[in-house]
């Protein structure tokens, strides 16, 4: 049979764009990619690039404070400009987006700005009425935010609003314990927005050590953030101050604007994978095998659209793997063990490897911790306090976690991630000589475990 392409990539994001550019330029592939937004997904328009952007502007809200405790006494950073910031974004976010166009076109990739769905295992129609066949079809639309629906719930904000807003709102509320919801909660405070966090659950941060959310949960705090966790939003109605939220633990109040981040669902509806055979999870996700490959041998799915580690690196190794694996005949399971990841707060939390409880739940486990306050932030008389943590197998002495909490984390993690990736144990760690003076200089020197379990 002769089809049109010999792949056809659905979304732009990070790892459609990866996989469509790698079949084309070094497989020779005949390839087309259709967007109906923007170039680069999720990471580079509406989330990691423009949130990072964000997170650097706001971390110069203490510069004053820190810089006067070491002795600049006339400094003065002044007030945010959201205006003037929001215009460099958009001009950031437009020239990456050309990048991604330009390198796809180098590669030979046919663009259509468009909607595409499925009409068989084969076949994908575009929003402008055109169709075409393809031998292989790769799925990689990435998610969306997911907000609950309620009395007043259309009165919200997402994520993917943040960065178009006119202008900053003087008091916000934002609902949810994640990493988005944290961390936009650190960056408004951060650029002099009055936040409120609310989080049904326990604790911030579910899934991440307990040991370090907790230690963050602080942080925040102490930074300017109220946050209620055991607390949840009952109605929002609109009044002439604002938008006034009821809620379950009686600390209602009238916001200027309410953001929710409740978590991703992927974006599955309407792709018409009913046609296909393509099988769904619960949470309407693409079901893959290890090679990225539907219930359809012809559809392969990759990124936050399979649900498994929602990270913008990790799709880009899958739609690396499956070009292996489809074009170049060299089966590819892409790695899913040991990623490490950072939540970008203010401190920020850098993680790799098995928490303190799923790793006691495995085996028996020594562990090491240490709190301190940083030389820099002690000096400017700030409380911040720095958290390292190291869990290590009694029995194989293998590092199997580590998670730090701290400003620059997730370049600290980073490399942390290299050795405990390759199997390093806590004596090779004690025989790495320290950098003094670091943070991380305490990941080699703690030499007594904190505790057993």
């Amino acid at each position: 049979m002769s089809f049109d392409y010999d792949l056809f990539v659905i979304g732009g994001g990070s790892g459609g764009v990866r996989a469509g550019r790698l079949a084309a330029s070094e497989a020779g592939a005949k390839v087309a990619l259709a967007e109906e937004y923007r170039m680069g997904g999720t990471c580079v328009i509406r989330g990691c690039v423009p949130k990072k952007l964000m997170v650097f502007a706001s971390a110069y809200s203490g510069a004053n404070t820190d810089a006067r405790a070491f002795g600049w006494s006339d400094a003065n950073i002044g007030t945010f400009d959201w205006g003037k910031f929001r215009g460099k974004l958009d001009a950031e976010l437009d020239r990456l987006e050309n990048i991604y166009r330009t390198n796809l076109a180098k590669a030979g990739v046919t663009i259509f700005d468009a909607r595409a769905e499925m009409v068989d295992a084969h076949t994908v129609k575009l929003s402008s009425g055109e169709t075409f066949t393809a031998k292989h079809i790769l799925i990689a639309v990435g998610g969306r935010p997911f907000t609950p629906e309620f009395e007043g719930s259309d009165l919200t904000i997402t994520s993917n609003d943040v960065f178009k807003l006119d202008r900053l709102p003087k008091s916000i509320l934002i609902v949810g314990g994640g990493f988005i919801a944290c961390e936009f909660a650190c960056i408004l405070n951060g650029l002099g927005v009055k936040v409120t966090q609310f989080y049904r659950g326990a604790q911030i941060l579910r899934g991440f050590d307990d040991e370090a959310r907790g230690h963050v949960a602080d942080l925040v705090r102490e930074r300017g953030v109220n946050l209620h966790v055991g607390t949840d939003v009952m109605k929002i109605d609109r009044t002439g101050d604002g938008l006034f939220v009821k809620c379950t633990t009686g600390h209602d109040h009238t916001f200027d604007a309410v953001m929710y981040a409740t978590g991703r669902v992927p974006n599955t509806d309407g792709l018409g994978l009913e046609n296909t055979g393509v099988k769904l999870g619960r949470k309407g996700q693409i079901i893959v095998d290890d090679y990225s490959q539907t219930a359809v041998p012809s559809i392969y799915a990759v990124g936050d659209v399979t649900d498994r580690i929602n990270l913008t690196p990790v799709a880009i190794r899958e739609g690396a793997a499956f070009v292996d694996t489809v074009f170049h005949g060299k089966p590819h399971k892409p790695d899913h063990d040991l990623v490490a990841s950072a939540v970008f707060t203010q401190p920020e939390l850098g993680t790799v490897g098995m928490t303190e409880e799923a790793a006691r739940e495995q085996e028996p486990i020594e562990v090491y911790s240490a709190t301190f306050r940083a030389m820099q932030t002690g000096f400017a008389e700030r409380e911040d306090r720095v958290m390292m943590k190291l869990i290590v197998s009694q029995a194989t002495r293998v590092v199997l976690g580590c998670h730090i909490v701290a400003d620059n984390a997730g370049e600290m993690i980073q490399l942390a991630a290299i050795a405990i990736k390759m199997g390093a144990t806590k004596e090779d760690f004690d025989r790495t000589v320290a950098v003094h003076p670091t943070m991380t200089e305490e990941l080699v020197t703690m030499k007594v475990p904190t505790r057993t379990a």
